[in-house]
């Protein structure tokens, strides 16, 4: 049997801990910070966060053929 491959965008956008969990970055963090945003929505964009157990487990169903 051939090596299943891991889908390429959900490698640049997702990684998969060892407790199962999968860390993602936030979205609305990219750009347009001079206007639009209150400093409360500029804070909360700042960093990575994981996703809910039922969006993880979609996640590394569907994109992480080995999963964690």
């Amino acid at each position: 049997m051939p090596k299943l491959k891991t889908r390429s965008g959900a490698k640049k956008r997702f990684q998969v801990k060892k407790s199962g969990q999968v860390k993602h970055g936030k979205a609305y963090g990219k750009h347009l910070f001079t206007h639009a945003k209150t400093p409360k929505q500029k804070r909360g964009n700042r960093g990575t966060s994981h996703l809910r157990d039922m969006d993880a487990k979609k996640v590394i169903k569907e994109m992480f053929p080995y999963g964690a």
